[in-house]
């Protein structure tokens, strides 16, 4: 790994959105560090695995985005997040989804698309750190 080269660190990377996330990074150029409470060893020289669930203390020793983002943005780093609705994931039951749907003011469950997007906007934009971006059908501004 060089010293340009961009890494994303993916919390959740076994399945669903993170997977989504770990595999639209790769397509992109970056290394990416996958982790996951359960996740096996990666064929891609480009993505390096870690077994553990960042909420355990010993897996993850920091995860405030704002004060992150404030300690590292000298160092060109940027620290930033994203605050999920219901999204379509093997989590939740199909039979669920309209029900949930109309938690959101939107009127629907979200996609692994619509969060992979809007990482990805986050990722396009070099003056945004120390975000909390809310991906939620709406839910976080009132219903």
């Amino acid at each position: 790994m060089s010293n340009n080269e961009k890494v994303a660190l993916v919390t959740g990377a076994s399945q669903g959105i993170g997977a989504g996330l770990a595999r639209a990074y790769r397509e992109r150029g970056y290394a990416v560090i996958a982790a996951a409470r359960s996740i096996g060893t990666s064929e891609d020289p480009g993505v390096v695995t870690v077994e553990g669930d960042i909420a355990d203390p010993d897996t993850a020793q920091v995860a405030v985005t704002k004060s992150l983002a404030i300690e590292y943005a000298s160092r060109g780093l940027r620290v930033n997040a994203v605050s999920l609705g219901v999204i379509k994931t093997p989590i939740h039951d199909a039979s669920s989804y309209a029900g949930m749907g109309a938690l959101h003011p939107i009127g629907r469950v979200g996609e692994i698309e619509d969060v992979v997007g809007g990482v990805l906007y986050l990722e396009s934009a070099p003056f945004v750190t120390g975000e909390i971006l809310h991906i939620d059908g709406g839910q976080s501004a009132g219903h």
